[in-house]
């Protein structure tokens, strides 16, 4: 059985337009992949792009961050796009860090912004 591969989109609130626009931009190549996301950045993607199939978790702050780094070191995640904004004060930083790490530790392609995140996309193609 082939293994698809599985990204994981997230985006502070900030930043949440621009991951908007990056999957719209990029919504032919993504229907390829398997795709999860965090609550409310899942369900802006989903509404502005009905077509693909989203599999959402908990909201970022609520659990969501972690479920996502539970799917990393779960190997069942293989790439994460995560639209961070750095100016901004974050109430759940330690999760944004842990999952970082987790991506760090289980050598994830990951995308933190959208330059890197285009260069992610033009490596699947």
């Amino acid at each position: 059985m082939v293994k698809t591969t599985r990204i994981a989109l997230i985006a502070h609130d900030q930043k949440k337009n621009d991951m908007v626009d990056f999957v719209k931009t990029h919504q032919a190549q993504l229907a390829a992949y398997e795709i999860v996301a965090t609550g409310t950045t899942g369900s802006l993607i989903k509404d502005a792009c009905p077509a693909l199939n989203i599999e959402r978790v908990k909201s970022g702050p609520l659990g969501g961050d972690q479920q996502i780094g539970a799917m990393i070191a779960e190997n069942t995640v293989q790439m994460m796009i995560f639209f961070i904004d750095p100016l901004s004060p974050l109430p759940h930083d330690v999760d944004v860090k842990a999952l970082t790490r987790l991506g760090s530790v289980y050598n994830l392609p990951m995308a933190l912004n959208r330059a890197t995140a285009e260069m992610l996309i033009k490596a699947l193609a």
